[in-house]
């Protein structure tokens, strides 16, 4: 909650302000049904019509002034719930975006998903209602109570024998619907991860015929939600039989000592009306005490949600290091890394690559290629050794530098709904020709037959493209800003052999003073490489030119006797 209280804070002058209006007008209308009993005990007696007619007409003064403060009020808290829900979610957002990739992988991206939009709800209902009825609720409770103490003060004591039990239940029933809607927005969570997984796979799926195979996993997710929230509901719930269960035996109360007391002539008929409208006022405050309950054991276990992400600790610090000069750009030194801490996906790998010269990567699945570059990247942090570029080591370079050295085309890259020149700009401002320059180099030259040329649309994830030109689009992005370091990971797969023949003349024609790295399964995209780092199990098993490693590298020459026919 403290984190909450970071966006409540500046508008607490706002906030006190919807308190008063929210005041006045709550307690303007606790007066109306003690005007009515005066009404009725001390002016019908009389036949005063005229004093009648004046407290009549004040009855509707109040009634309309309680209609406006209430109404402006709540607008006031719409106003004030908006603007903080606005905030918080912008600023989870940019934490998210700030996160980590151990982070991200720790929360996982479903959950930081439903964080971002359930939570962030359920927050601002919290806060919205809290405003509402948690200042309405209160006064009608507490000040009905009182009043009824004035007008009558036996009767009042019927009425206050319920409360402690009330307040009990509340209060138990609360505690335990924090824990039960947090397991509830845990069970969403696996909920969004199944949706997203078939959302993501649903041409694999149905070329599979595993439509119905993937419903039955939803629906096992979608049970899970719905147990957890019907679990949670079912507690939530008691509050509101048990409230009507007591004050209707309050009330049935009343009425019975009500009637002895009126008989009796120790009260009058208008103070029983009065009584039984403030014990109607009251029930109904206790209703949405009920209904607040609810709204904050959601709000509270969403916030606590949230504020794990928000609260989490920046791990990616920029630390102060010695700058060591030498011969190399790019350079690995003894590096190994695990992305579980217990068994190294990579060990002691080591390699420098001068300016402009280019190291390709080569190796089986799951040899740690593209760990490889998420080091160099500083996604994540290696284990042990160093990694630095121009003498600085990795870790001692702020992101917004550090990024701004890399073209990178990952494993999994994506494009988005927009025109072609906006995927491959990326909201980074190039120059027309850059872009016109990269697409070429690329190989793109199918933009130039589509209609619109790079103003062409195009679907979400570049659904109306090949495989092959949505990765030569995505080596558009990666060379238009002209970096000093080229990041391919396996990059043109999709490419037939001519194209990327031709790609790679490019890239050495255009880009000759830039350090490049390419991840690669083709020894044919490779080996021209000025190194080639052979990867198995995390480990190196050689990292030498193509020649020497025909010659010294059994692994290697394995997988090009394979693909190429040669023999070392």
């Amino acid at each position: 909650m403290n984190v909450l209280y970071k966006y409540v804070r500046p508008r607490l002058g706002a906030m006190a302000a919807q308190f008063v209006v929210k005041f006045g007008g709550t307690v303007i209308e606790l007066l109306l049904p003690w005007m009515l009993s005066v009404i009725l005990d001390d002016l019908v007696p009389r036949s005063d019509t005229g004093d009648i007619a004046r407290w009549g007409v004040a009855m509707i003064v109040c009634a309309a002034l309680a209609l406006a403060a209430n109404v402006a009020a709540n607008r006031m808290a719409t106003r004030i719930s908006r603007d903080i829900t606005r905030e918080l979610r912008h600023d989870l957002f940019a934490k998210t975006a700030g996160l980590s990739c151990a982070q991200e992988d720790a929360f996982t991206t479903p959950s930081l998903i439903s964080r971002l939009s359930s939570d962030t709800y359920n927050v601002h209902q919290m806060v919205d209602r809290m405003q509402r009825l948690g200042i309405r609720a209160p006064i009608l409770l507490l000040g009905g109570v009182a009043i009824t103490f004035l007008l009558e003060p036996v009767l009042t004591l019927v009425l206050a024998a319920t409360l402690p039990i009330l307040g009990f239940i509340v209060w138990r029933v609360s505690s335990r619907g924090i824990k039960l809607y947090g397991a509830a927005q845990r069970q969403l969570d696996r909920l969004i991860r199944r949706a997203q997984e078939s959302m993501t796979g649903i041409r694999v799926i149905q070329a599979l015929s595993k439509s119905e195979y993937e419903k039955g996993r939803f629906d096992e997710a979608n049970v899970g939600v719905v147990r957890s929230e019907r679990r949670a509901a079912m507690l939530m719930n008691i509050t509101s039989p048990c409230m009507n269960l007591l004050l209707n035996a309050g009330l049935t109360g009343v009425i019975v000592v009500g009637a002895y007391r009126v008989n009796s002539g120790l009260t009058g008929p208008g103070t029983i009306i009065a009584f039984m409208s403030y014990f109607t006022i009251i029930l109904n405050a206790l209703m949405m005490v009920s209904r607040l309950f609810v709204m904050y054991s959601k709000g509270v276990a969403s916030a606590r949600r949230i504020a794990e992400v928000m609260e989490s600790p920046a791990q990616m610090q920029v630390e102060a290091s010695e700058k060591k000069p030498g011969p190399y750009h790019v350079e690995f030194d003894n590096v190994s890394f695990s992305y579980g801490k217990r068994r190294d996906n990579l060990k002691n790998i080591s390699f420098g690559l001068r300016r402009g010269q280019t190291l390709g990567i080569i190796g089986p699945t799951g040899s740690g290629k593209s760990t490889v570059l998420n080091l160099l990247l500083r996604f994540y942090d290696a284990d042990s050794g160093s990694i630095r570029i121009d003498g600085c080591n990795v870790r001692s370079i702020p992101k917004e530098k550090l990024y701004t050295m890399f073209g990178v085309v990952f494993q999994n890259d994506f494009l988005y709904a927009g025109s072609i020149g906006e995927n491959i700009d990326f909201g980074r401002g190039l120059d027309p020709e850059a872009l016109e320059q990269a697409a070429h180099t690329a190989q793109a030259e199918f933009i130039a037959s589509r209609e619109g040329g790079m103003q062409a649309q195009l679907a979400p994830r570049g659904a109306n493209l090949s495989g092959g030109q949505k990765q030569r689009l995505l080596l558009a992005r990666a060379m238009a800003a002209k970096p000093e370091i080229l990041l391919l990971d396996d990059s043109s797969s999709a490419l037939d052999y001519k194209t990327d023949a031709a790609l790679r003349r490019a890239l050495a024609r255009e880009f000759d003073g830039v350090t490049k790295i390419i991840v690669a399964q083709r020894v044919s995209s490779v080996r021209n490489a000025d190194l080639i780092l052979v990867l198995e199990e995390g480990q190196e098993v050689g990292c030498a030119s193509h020649d020497e490693l025909m010659r010294t590298c059994r692994s290697y020459r394995e997988i090009a006797q394979i693909q190429m026919g040669e023999v070392g």
